[in-house]
């Protein structure tokens, strides 16, 4: 079928589209009513389907035969550890750990929160809450305790899975401190925390409260699935909103089920038995979709990498894994492959590695800028994939269907609408606008399967920001265009979100923590581009009024409070003392002006502005302080 039929189609006859997908997974009751709306207005999808994710991922393989087949490829540099764990033995363990979560009270329903490194009782984790209908809501193993206890409250979990410590390199990151912390910091309290004693730390345990990972596993009994609604949540996962406040995203078991297992094979044209690699970490969206459930779904071979793509030991990192496990497709984010020809620039250390088997290298996470593009594909010879997701997605919203009909590629652009997403550019008052015209990127509702359905405990944030803004559209917070020959190109969010090497990140988050600094009057925290991390957040303070203070002290003092905070994840590292923001007569901080400014990009000054002569004195300070392209522009 070549895209445009298969594309038409999803569009003009979307039950049916999907009702097709649907039947290529192992339901208990197949769905009949593939589209309804709920009690909110919301599309669904497979309202009455009964099934369980983890049947799905696991027992079905082992049922069809594939028992002995590798499903998890275990591989860290940082502890010199490899394993290769079948589909059988994954079943086992994740069978047994379900049943340890259920002698700890965990049924149908409840929360468990996973804050765990790159191991794989972190898959086991996840998988064993789908198998007892539990949601998990997995954080990133790099956020402070502050962020962590955010997210207790706001999930409240049942129960809290944790590792004795997590590994950046060569540095053991306890965990188990952080988590008490945060236990402390937050109003609710999980019953229980099952903590798993890696040998290069060992974490305190709380009696009464603390569980051993292993003691647990060796005193309880396999259990089986239990049956869910397809419009039970599977997960909730945190994604940075622009209050600073962060949004749980919920997934539904059964439209993301449908959608992982299309997309395995349309997307990026795996087959049951391929290895995938998704260069990424279980607490992003990434790890959810294409390192755990979409694999596994599909019957492939996935690698869990508990390393970076430089220094464990070198930029050859990523060739050797490719290598040895026969890899076909790899997904990272481009600043993965920044960092490698940064290290690498004549890629030297690929030339000791078998490539034979990779096929195609996919990118997302931020936009591929086209000289990443140019050199990955120069160095590996295989086609590059730039396509474009969200984790309110969870899976891509616009791609190139490898699997189905693989078009030319457009550097700098993520290619055509994937099937199901109706994508259009929409001007400020919600019309449709032509051809090469930048302006709002939005998808015309219904979404595909996959796609949230609310927010968790929250719709009404849900509705009023992704749906209010232009009525029967989904609006998607990124800016674009779509050229003559209906390529899409991604090239920025709208709002105060930003992509710091991949990692989905607010700047009203940091400036709360920026704001709490005892000498600063104000801030603003913007993100200007990096060559290596596509985007780094900078912060501009005015002090208080009588205030002396070394700005170097200061910037250090605030980049520990943000590293505290938010977590080195934020790359927070440079401030700049200013006497004025550019504000809106209404008070309103004008951030899009100073990225521009930083950006070193021409920018048009508001007639709502109030003092338009801060623009060349900010523009000034950051030359003298050489931040960003302003530094060369100015």
């Amino acid at each position: 079928m070549s895209y445009e039929s298969e594309y038409r189609q999803s569009i003009e006859q979307p039950e049916a589209f999907w009702q097709q997908q649907a039947d290529q997974l192992d339901w208990f009751q197949a769905p009949t009513q593939i589209m309804s709306k709920d009690e909110n207005g919301i599309d669904r999808w497979f309202a009455d389907g009964v099934m369980n994710t983890c049947h799905m991922a696991l027992d079905y393989h082992l049922e069809a035969g594939r028992g002995d087949q590798v499903a998890i490829y275990y591989d860290s540099p940082v502890t010199g550890s490899r394993a290769a764990i079948s589909y059988r033995d994954l079943k086992d363990q994740v069978a047994i750990f379900a049943g340890g979560l259920k002698a700890l009270g965990v049924t149908k329903g409840d929360r468990v929160l996973i804050y765990m490194p790159m191991i794989p009782q972190a898959v086991v984790a996840m998988l064993a809450c789908a198998r007892l209908g539990a949601i998990h809501s997995v954080v990133f193993g790099g956020f402070a305790a502050h962020e962590l206890a955010v997210r207790i409250d706001d999930a409240q979990p049942k129960v809290l899975l944790s590792a004795s410590c997590g590994i950046e390199i060569d540095r053991v990151i306890e965990y188990k401190p952080l988590v008490d912390k945060a236990i402390e910091l937050a109003e609710h309290k999980p019953e229980a925390c099952v903590i798993f004693q890696r040998p290069e730390t060992e974490a305190q345990m709380q009696a009464g409260r603390d569980v051993d990972w292993d003691q647990l596993m060796t005193q309880s009994a396999p259990v089986d699935c239990t049956p869910v609604s397809a419009t039970d949540p599977l997960y909730v996962l945190y994604t940075s909103g622009t209050t600073g406040r962060p949004k749980g995203v919920v997934r539904d078991n059964g439209g993301h089920a449908v959608a992982m297992k299309y997309s395995m094979k349309a997307i990026y044209d795996m087959d049951a038995g391929d290895v995938f690699w998704a260069a990424s970490d279980v607490g992003w969206v990434v790890g959810h979709s294409y390192i755990v459930y979409g694999p596994l779904l599909a019957g492939l071979s996935t690698v869990l990498y508990e390393g970076k793509p430089v220094r464990t030991p070198d930029a050859g990192a990523f060739w050797r894994v490719v290598s040895d496990y026969n890899v076909k497709a790899l997904f990272s984010a481009p600043t993965a492959f920044r960092a490698i020809k940064k290290e690498d620039p004549e890629s030297k250390c690929l030339l000791q590695y078998d490539l034979s088997s990779l096929k195609t290298v996919f990118m997302a996470g931020e936009r591929l800028d086209p000289p990443t593009y140019h050199w990955v594909k120069s160095v590996l010879d295989v086609p590059v994939v730039d396509h474009w997701w969200q984790t309110e997605t969870g899976w891509a919203i616009c791609g190139n269907l490898m699997g189905v009909d693989p078009k030319p590629a457009k550097a700098g652009s993520s290619t055509l609408p994937s099937p199901g997403f109706n994508v259009q550019i929409l001007d400020d008052d919600g019309n449709p606008v032509g051809p090469n015209v930048q302006g709002n990127v939005a998808i015309k509702l219904p979404l595909p399967p996959s796609c949230l359905p609310t927010i968790w405990g929250n719709f009404p944030r849900f509705r009023d920001g992704y749906l209010s803004t232009f009525d029967g559209y989904y609006v998607s917070g990124d800016g674009g265009y779509i050229d003559e020959d209906g390529y899409v190109f991604i090239m920025g969010r709208t709002d105060d979100v930003i992509n710091v090497a991949g990692h989905r990140l607010s700047t009203g988050e940091i400036e709360e923590v920026v704001a709490d600094h005892r000498d600063v009057a104000e801030c603003a925290v913007i993100g200007i581009h990096c060559e290596l991390r596509g985007q780094v957040p900078i912060g501009l303070v005015l002090l208080k009024d009588g205030v002396t203070t070394d700005s170097d002290d200061l910037e250090a003092q605030l980049i520990a409070s943000v590293r505290e905070g938010v977590g080195a994840v934020a790359c927070f590292r440079r401030t700049l003392v200013v006497s004025r923001l550019p504000k809106t007569r209404s008070g309103k901080i004008l951030r899009k002006l100073l990225r521009q400014i930083a950006d070193g990009q021409d920018y048009t000054v508001p007639s709502t502005i109030d003092d338009p002569s801060s623009l060349p004195e900010i523009a000034e300070a950051m030359a003298k302080a050489e931040i960003g392209a302003a530094a060369k522009v100015a």
